[in-house]
């Protein structure tokens, strides 16, 4: 799995947000190439390269596609964990 933080300033709240995707290994456990992946969701491979390094955030409409070309729900593709920052309680 491929994780990537950010950190927001919400009214004076930090949070730090965690963004996750298993892409990777889906794609993997399938033998499925990149390109073949981008082929049944309609983009190209390098979206699909961004994506599994988390340099891209997929649309919703793209997201849900990805989940349904893996069969899972959109959850066990997609991660969305916000986490309080310490020292911010």
């Amino acid at each position: 799995m491929y994780e990537i933080y950010y950190t927001l300033d919400k009214g004076g709240s930090h949070l730090t947000e965690l963004l996750s995707n298993n892409i990777y290994m889906l794609r993997a456990e399938r033998r499925w190439s990149q390109k073949h992946l981008a082929d049944l969701v309609g983009v190209s491979r390098q979206t699909i390269v961004s994506l599994e390094a988390n340099r891209y955030n997929p649309s919703l409409v793209l997201a849900f596609k990805i989940a349904e070309v893996f069969e899972v729900g959109i959850e066990e593709v997609f991660q969305y964990l916000p986490q309080q920052q310490k020292g911010d309680e």
